[in-house]
Formats: structure tokens, C-alpha cells, sequence
């Protein structure tokens, strides 16, 4: 069996998200539509910071280059 030597996801900084600097009328983060895959989802609604499902991310990176707040980055983990 062969492990995965190496894992890359993007993480969320809440201490800077905040969706209504991204949208003040509908509290819509900017990076959940950004998702091709659906993996980040703003789950309590609107004006609430989304959750990424980082066992499951791609690492497209799509959502870091449309957070507006730069509270998306990347994460690697592994040798």
C-alpha cells in the first residue's frame, strides 16, 4: 500500500473572513461560487464565515485567488 507522501489544501484564516466585507447586501462569500468542486460551503448562511472541506480539496486554488479578504491560503503538509 502506498501512502501520500505529501497533501496540499487551502485553509481559511477566520480571524480575516468576514463575508459582509465581501458582499454588505447579501453576506455571499466571494470564494464559495470560486469552487468548481463545491467544497466550500457557507453552511450556517449568509454573513457567516464558509467551512472548507480540506480532506476533500483539490488544490485548484481557485478560492484563494478570489478571496478578496486574503483569508484563503494554501496549506502543505508532508515531506
Amino acid at each position: 500500500m502506498s501512502l501520500q507522501s505529501k497533501k496540499s489544501f487551502a485553509s481559511l484564516d477566520y480571524t480575516r473572513c468576514d463575508p459582509s466585507r465581501c458582499d454588505p447586501v447579501e453576506g455571499l462569500c466571494a470564494a464559495v461560487p470560486a469552487c468548481s468542486h463545491k467544497l466550500i460551503k457557507q453552511l450556517d448562511g449568509p454573513f457567516t464565515s464558509p467551512v472548507i472541506f480540506q480532506d476533500m480539496c483539490m488544490g485548484c486554488w481557485d478560492c484563494i485567488e478570489a478571496c478578496p479578504l486574503d483569508a484563503i491560503s494554501a496549506t502543505h503538509i508532508g515531506s
